[in-house]
């Protein structure tokens, strides 16, 4: 139990407050269609997609260097700005960008676990914990989005021009400069 609790609060804590990147992926899933049963969806993709490398990763069966996995991160949160600014409604493909894109997270989600170091005999138990709390973090992420501005603008006319194409502008902004800093200066 005392794995369990501790890896589920590594997971939560690589989300918020320390996962920025992660953070600004999730927004940007949740601003260009902030209804409930659209943004499960796509987290769930997400979730099984960064679960499925994670695993991999940490077994030793796939191996990416983080110099070529953190600037694909920092360009997947730059393609959902950017979709969420030039594209008016959800597209049936986004799901299946976001599932790539969650297998590319996850193995930066093993780079930060095998810093941190699994228990022996404890493998599985601290890896489902861990993704729990990460999934634990989306979840606050999503539900905060949505009590700040999703259930009282979400259906404004203007919530489009106001609230998503410049919070996709900033976000956009902020993953260009991970994108060329990930590339050329890490």
């Amino acid at each position: 139990m005392d794995t369990f609790l501790l890896y589920l609060e590594l997971g939560f804590t690589h989300i918020i407050p320390w996962g920025l990147d992660h953070i600004l992926f999730i927004l940007c899933l949740y601003l260009l269609s902030p209804k409930l049963k659209t943004i499960i969806w796509q987290a769930t993709a997400f979730t099984v997609a960064h679960s499925i490398t994670l695993g991999l990763s940490l077994m030793g069966i796939i191996s990416i260097p983080s110099s070529i996995v953190e600037p694909i991160i920092a360009l997947s949160i730059l393609f959902v700005a950017l979709e969420n600014i030039f594209t008016e409604r959800l597209k049936p493909t986004r799901i299946v960008f976001i599932f790539i894109f969650g297998l590319m997270h996850g193995m930066g989600f093993a780079g930060v676990l095998k810093d941190l170091g699994l228990p022996e005999g404890e493998f599985t138990n601290a890896l489902i914990s861990f993704n729990l709390g990460v999934e634990l973090g989306q979840i606050s992420i999503i539900l905060g989005a949505w009590l700040l501005f999703g259930k009282w603008f979400s259906e404004k006319i203007w919530y489009r021009n106001y609230i998503i194409i410049p919070l996709s502008g900033i976000i956009a902004f902020i993953s260009l400069y991970w994108t060329i800093e990930r590339i050329f200066f890490s």
